[in-house]
């Protein structure tokens, strides 16, 4: 029974059931409108002949004295005309004999009887129209009386009656009612078929979306909802559930690998750390080597501790909202502090720096604090990988309604291949990790995602050696406006 509660036989029930329905009283009211039709065009042609045929057997009636001998041959030949006209019987009651001709001849001498109500209509010289068995008839048959009058004095010579089967009456509603019978059995198929058909495409991407949804709570994240191209709310269900699909399928591949990376740089300070404590514990290393082993464990702890401090500033940073904390500062001072901060490590390397930045302030809007350390990350990947005695370039200029950084650097050259990862999480360049030891693979990811709640881009290029990074910041409303001009 459960296979009947779904979304499709559900629809399919109620779409079934309305045009069922529909048919129903479109049916009653069809039926009602035509039979009342035919019976009403029934009355009046039975009327009319009645009336012919009651003027005929007037005319008869009203010839010289000798009538009543000649009246029954004219009722008789006017009884036979009447049987030409139509397949309706006619009763003509007849003065001169007490009695009544009729065109029927199986009810032989049988009395007629009139029903109450059209003898008393006949009597007031009115037409009368209902059923009855006239006494003569097994079955109920539709009447229709008129009274015969002389044209002389109005004087009702008596009745004239038109008996119509009730086979006669209904012949015509029963085709229609064939008709309609097959129309509807036909459009009640019709719409099983379509309904039944709409309704299963309707469901099949629904179940698709649940099995594969069902798939993704087993961690299987290849399954997809196939998507026929439909232009309605279905395919655009269908289209948004597939690139939530490839969304997730993403997050979980960077998951595995985040955690592949990282389970890679904690264990490798953790093993040496541990390695070279064991070795002095154990009384491996000599006391004379003690200092040195130390030392490494030292820098060891180190490195982990800021591989543990940068991966909660990457958590804190997808976490706030930056939009609400943008304020206007001065871009161009806090490069300057930047590069004084950085004196040291740049004077270590024996490089020499190329500024060009402005001395007016150029204001942007954007968190201080985050924008900097944009800055200070990009500058120190760039000391850090520059060749002993080559010169670092930072720049600051204004674009449009933008202020753009560069920061370049003179070493070796990064494979096109290699640009659009240096932004992943724990990447390094150096596959061996036999350099940059004290990086943890994460300052140059901080920097794009900094960047992306700033809503602006970063891009890095690498030829001859020669290695620049550029991106953007929004200038503040003034700025923008000097920009312009």
């Amino acid at each position: 029974m459960e296979r009947f509660k779904g979304i499709y036989w559900r629809t399919f029930t109620v779409t079934v059931g309305m045009v069922a329905l529909t048919l129903v009283l479109l049916g009653a009211s069809f039926f009602s409108l035509t039979y009342s039709y035919i019976v009403s065009e029934k009355r009046e042609e039975l009327t009319d002949k009645a009336e012919l045929i009651a003027q005929m057997a007037v005319n008869a009636y009203s010839k010289p004295a000798d009538f009543r001998g000649l009246w029954s041959e004219d009722v008789l030949e006017i009884v036979s005309v009447a049987k030409q006209m139509s397949s309706t019987d006619f009763l003509i009651w007849v003065p001169s004999i007490g009695g009544f001709i009729s065109t029927d001849e199986s009810i032989g001498n049988r009395e007629l009887t009139l029903p109450g109500e059209m003898g008393e209509k006949l009597a007031k010289g009115e037409s009368y129209a209902g059923t009855s068995k006239l006494g003569l008839y097994e079955k109920t048959r539709f009447v229709v009386a008129v009274p015969a009058r002389t044209t002389d004095d109005g004087t009702i010579v008596g009745p004239v009656l038109a008996v119509a089967e009730p086979n006669t009456m209904t012949e015509m509603w029963r085709a229609f009612l064939g008709i309609f019978g097959i129309t509807a059995i036909t459009v009640l198929l019709i719409a099983f078929v379509v309904t039944a058909t709409t309704t299963m495409q309707q469901t099949k991407p629904i179940k698709d979306m649940a099995t594969a949804a069902r798939s993704f709570a087993e961690g299987n994240f290849d399954a997809r909802v196939y998507d026929t191209g439909r232009d309605d709310e279905i395919g655009e269900l269908t289209e948004a559930f597939n690139t939530m699909a490839d969304s997730l399928q993403k997050t979980e591949q960077r998951r595995r690998e985040f955690i592949a990376n990282i389970s890679h740089e904690l264990k490798t300070p953790m093993t040496t750390i541990a390695g070279y404590a064991d070795g002095i514990l154990d009384g491996v290393i000599s006391p004379e080597e003690e200092r040195q082993y130390l030392s490494i464990i030292s820098a060891e702890s180190r490195r982990l501790s800021r591989l543990v401090r940068r991966m909660l500033d990457v958590s804190q940073l997808q976490s706030i909202d930056l939009i609400k904390q943008k304020r206007p500062f001065d871009l161009s001072e806090s490069m300057r502090r930047v590069l004084v901060s950085m004196e040291k490590k740049i004077t270590a390397r024996g490089l020499d720096v190329d500024v060009e930045i402005p001395e007016d302030p150029i204001t942007v809007m954007g968190d201080n604090d985050l924008l900097t350390q944009v800055v200070y990350n990009l500058l120190e990947n760039a000391a850090k990988f520059a060749a002993e005695g080559s010169t670092l370039f930072l720049g600051l200029e204004k674009k449009g309604e933008k202020a753009v950084v560069t920061v370049r650097n003179t070493g070796d050259t990064i494979p096109p291949e290699e640009l659009p990862l240096l932004f992943e999480r724990f990447h390094k360049t150096d596959k061996s990790r036999s350099e940059d030891k004290d990086g943890v693979g994460l300052g140059l990811y901080i920097v794009r995602t900094i960047l992306e709640q700033h809503r602006e881009k970063i891009s890095a290029s690498s030829e001859n050696g020669v290695t620049t990074f550029s991106f953007t910041v929004q200038l503040a409303g003034e700025e923008k406006g000097l920009a312009k001009i």
